[in-house]
């Protein structure tokens, strides 16, 4: 008789303990006015809980699963490449030892194939050394006859081949030398006739040229004539507005920097012929007049050859006058311009603004520096519009006309400076007329 003394404690408390965790439940359902009572036991109890333990240990491991898959299914795949890598490597070494197997087996037949060949030549010879042996042993008084007549065939042959190849080469040489002659002479013919087409060709060519060379020359020593006397009118012209400023040449062309004559031209040797140069010095006389061309018209641009308004009358002339204030005689070192109030005033040149402001009795003032030594002046304005150290253009509103300082009316006074002495500016108005007509 076994004893369940343990056990059935065990089985107890279990069984305790399933009671209070699993007791007997009874499930309400109304339908309606009907209501029903569903008993659940301990028994369907476990069994309920047993299937849901179940479930989720399968959801649990099928989870696990699911996620592992991928790096099982990776590493299987590397594994895999790992095989093909290998077995395709050893797919390629059988391929290499095949060819060479074949190779190797295509060598041997051929070796074969010679071997057979050697033996089967081997024995020819063998059999044809047998017969020649039978022959030379059965007849050598014969051999030697016929090898002394054989030795004296061959040189008698000999003899003949080489008076044959001497003649031969003799008859080469000379058919070379004849074909080389007529070669020659055919070429030096040719020669001669292309040498005196080319002669007769070149002949014509130089005559054509001396005449298109007498023709250039006369066409540009008529082009140099030509640009000689517009240079002289043009330097004529400017020397002649100069002359009307009342200012000399040589004092305005110091106080520019500029040379009042220039020298040049390209260098002819000595003994060059007398039409070149003829040309050569017309040339060098034509860039001198250009040379003066060019520092004139830079001078005149410096020169104050307008106005400074667009419109006005004199309302007094530069020199001695009287007074308008004290009726007395005074020298009167400018020029006054009566024109319409805030008429505007303009650079009569391009310069830089050297005053600008009130000056006494000038009023609102404006100097202005041409270079070249030359200065412009402007007075009793109403208004400036420049100021000091500005770069003003031909043309430039400086201000308006006005009444400022000592004045007793709307007027401009306006003076040209040369070399720190006054002009009179109506010899450049006038000047400047002459260029702008020209």
């Amino acid at each position: 008789m076994v004893d369940s003394g343990p056990r059935g404690t065990w089985f107890d408390r279990g069984g305790r303990w399933l009671g209070r965790r699993f007791p007997e439940r009874q499930i309400l359902v109304r339908t309606g006015a009907r209501i029903s009572v569903v008993r659940l036991s301990k028994r369907t109890q476990w069994a309920m809980a047993l299937v849901l333990a179940a479930a989720g240990a399968w959801a649990g491991y099928a989870s696990v699963s699911y996620v592992l898959h991928d790096h099982v299914v990776a590493a299987k795949d590397k594994e895999i490449a790992g095989v093909r890598t290998a077995y395709r490597g050893l797919l390629s070494e059988v391929g290499e030892y095949q060819r060479k197997f074949a190779a190797i087996t295509r060598d041997l037949e051929a070796n074969h194939g010679m071997m057979l060949g050697l033996v089967e030549q081997n024995a020819a010879l063998q059999q044809n050394l047998k017969s020649v042996r039978t022959e030379l042993e059965s007849s050598q008084q014969e051999r030697s006859d016929l090898d002394a007549a054989r030795e004296e065939l061959k040189r008698q042959l000999t003899e003949l081949e080489d008076g044959l190849h001497q003649a031969v080469t003799r008859n080469y040489s000379l058919r070379g030398d004849l074909n080389s002659a007529e070669a020659d002479l055919q070429t030096a013919l040719s020669e001669r006739n292309a040498a005196v087409i080319e002669s007769r060709r070149l002949t014509r060519r130089v005559g054509e040229l001396n005449a298109e060379m007498v023709e250039l020359r006369d066409r540009e020593r008529q082009a140099v004539e030509r640009l000689s006397d517009h240079a002289d009118g043009l330097i004529a012209s400017a020397e002649g507005v100069i002359e009307k400023t009342g200012l000399e040449k040589e004092a305005l062309f110091a106080a520019a920097g500029k040379p009042t004559s220039g020298q040049g031209g390209p260098f002819v040797p000595a003994g060059a012929a007398d039409t070149q140069s003829e040309l050569a010095a017309d040339l060098a006389a034509l860039e001198g007049r250009l040379t003066h061309w060019q520092n004139l018209r830079a001078v005149l641009e410096q020169m104050p050859l307008a106005a400074p308004l667009d419109s006005y009358y004199i309302t007094s002339s530069y020199g001695k006058r009287r007074d308008p204030i004290t009726r007395k005689w005074a020298m009167h070192y400018g020029l006054d311009l009566g024109a319409r109030a805030k008429s505007p005033v303009l650079a009569t040149a391009a310069g830089t603004v050297t005053q600008a402001g009130w000056k006494g009795r000038y009023g609102r003032f404006v100097e202005i520096d041409h270079g070249a030594g030359l200065k412009t002046r402007y007075g009793h304005m109403r208004k400036i519009f420049v100021k000091r150290g500005q770069a003003v253009n031909f043309r430039d509103k400086t201000g308006l006309l006005g009444n400022s300082g000592r004045s007793t009316g709307t007027h401009l006074h306006y003076e040209v400076v040369f070399a720190g002495k006054s002009r009179n500016p109506i010899h450049f108005i006038r000047a400047g007329r002459h260029v702008f007509q020209e």
